[in-house]
């Protein structure tokens, strides 16, 4: 092969090489801005559904600020997570936060309680327990004999007097575990905020 041909060959070979790296520059830029700006979106997606769940547990805030040097339940099998004031005309008026742990299978849900304890709303996010039996816990067609939703007669309560089944609140008939882990959940959940509030001047006396 004569030195002409060599030095064309290795010409191809670089060629090519610097041909496929500009590809790969190229589409990793391509890859960088489709990822920003996606990301930034469903960040605010995220955002709106976190602001939305908020909102429906605790209506009368009009801003939501979070939190984390809350403590961690004392139960290892409940995880506390996504905590966040809640203020109505910059002032603290309570706090909501999000609970998760076992059911009869597993459960997730957001409590929030105002700065006397009382319950302000509670709703799942998760709940994979039997159907017919648990999941009627987070099913808005069925209600209690008071007329309410599972979830939705824990609205007002006093987390204070704790969440004892047929006597703070009524359990759903053929589902016990449900209604006592569910209890339990809420529990953990208002403990923690009514003791933050009380540390961080939220907390009426």
């Amino acid at each position: 092969m004569s030195e002409a041909n060599t030095k064309k060959d290795v010409w191809e070979m670089v060629r090519l090489g610097l041909t496929l790296v500009c590809y790969a520059v190229a589409s990793c830029t391509v890859l960088a801005l489709v990822n920003n700006f996606t990301s930034k979106k469903i960040l605010l997606n995220q955002l709106d559904k976190a602001n939305a769940a908020m909102k429906e547990v605790f209506a009368q805030a009009d801003e939501f600020k979070p939190v984390s040097d809350f403590e961690p339940s004392s139960n290892n099998s409940i995880t506390l997570s996504d905590a966040y004031l809640a203020y109505a005309d910059e002032k603290i008026v309570g706090a909501v936060i999000q609970v998760a742990g076992p059911t009869y299978d597993k459960g997730k849900l957001i409590v929030g309680v105002d700065s006397n304890g009382i319950v302000t709303g509670m709703r799942f996010l998760e709940l994979t327990d039997s159907p017919g039996f648990g999941s009627k816990a987070k099913d808005d067609s069925y209600k209690l004999k008071n007329g309410k939703t599972f979830y939705g007669q824990f609205e007002g309560k006093d987390a204070r007097l704790g969440f004892i089944r047929n006597e703070t609140f009524d359990a759903i008939s053929g589902a016990t575990i449900t209604s006592d882990s569910v209890a339990n959940l809420l529990s953990e959940g208002t403990s923690c905020l009514i003791k933050y509030l009380a540390m961080n001047g939220g907390q009426n006396e």
